[in-house]
C-alpha cells in the first residue's frame, strides 16, 4: 500500500526542485546551491561553518567541500577564520548570494501558487520534528527554542557554549540545538 502523503510531499520537492534549475539555469546554482546558501542565510555565528552545512543537508563532507568551493569560486561565499580559534572557518554570504535567494528561492512557482500555508507549516514542522528525533538527526532549530537559552542580566546567553549572544543570533538556526526538557 502506498503513503499519499509520502507520494504528494515528493512530488512537490520534485517540482520545486525542477523550478530552481529551470529559473536558475543562466546562474549556474544547482538546487543543493540554493539550500546551501538559504542554511547559511538563516545559521547563527557558531552553525556557519562547512561541516554544519554539510550536516544540514546530509551531505558527505566530500561532496559538501565541492559544493561549497564551486560558490566561492563563483562569488556567492566568503570564508573567514574564527577569531578565538584559527581552526575554524565561518561562511560568509555575499551581495550576489543574497541577491540569488531573493529571486530564486522559494521559486516563483511557489509564491504563486502556495498562498496561505500556515497551517500547512505548522503540520510539517510537527512532522519534521518527528523525523529528527527518529531519524537521530540534529535538530538545527531557533537558539530562542533551545533547552540552553537562558537570559541572563536581562540579554540572551547560551548555557551550553557559555556565551553570551546578539539579539539577532536568538532567531537564527544553530547545529547545537535540543528540545527544552518536558516540564516537571
Amino acid at each position: 500500500m502506498t503513503d499519499r502523503a509520502y507520494e504528494l510531499l515528493e512530488r512537490v520537492a520534485s517540482l520545486l526542485r525542477a523550478e530552481q534549475r529551470r529559473e536558475s539555469g543562466a546562474t549556474g546554482l544547482e538546487p543543493v546551491h540554493l539550500q546551501a546558501l538559504t542554511y547559511l542565510a538563516l545559521a547563527n555565528r557558531y552553525s556557519d561553518t562547512p561541516q554544519s552545512v554539510g550536516e544540514y543537508l546530509g551531505l558527505t563532507k566530500g561532496n559538501m567541500s565541492q559544493r561549497l568551493l564551486w560558490l566561492e569560486r563563483h562569488g556567492y561565499l566568503k570564508r573567514s577564520r574564527d577569531e578565538s580559534d584559527g581552526r575554524v572557518v565561518h561562511l560568509r554570504l555575499t551581495d550576489r548570494a543574497r541577491d540569488a535567494l531573493a529571486s530564486l528561492s522559494p521559486p516563483r512557482l511557489w509564491r504563486e501558487a502556495a498562498g496561505d500555508t500556515v497551517r500547512l507549516g505548522e503540520e510539517l514542522d510537527g512532522l519534521l520534528g518527528r523525523l529528527l528525533a527518529r531519524g537521530g538527526y540534529r535538530a538545527f532549530g531557533q537558539c530562542r527554542t533551545c533547552r540552553h537559552h537562558e537570559r541572563v542580566n536581562g540579554s540572551p546567553y547560551c548555557a551550553l557554549i557559555q556565551v553570551s549572544l546578539d539579539p539577532e543570533q536568538v532567531d537564527r538556526l544553530c547545529r547545537e540545538h535540543e528540545e527544552p526538557l518536558p516540564a516537571a
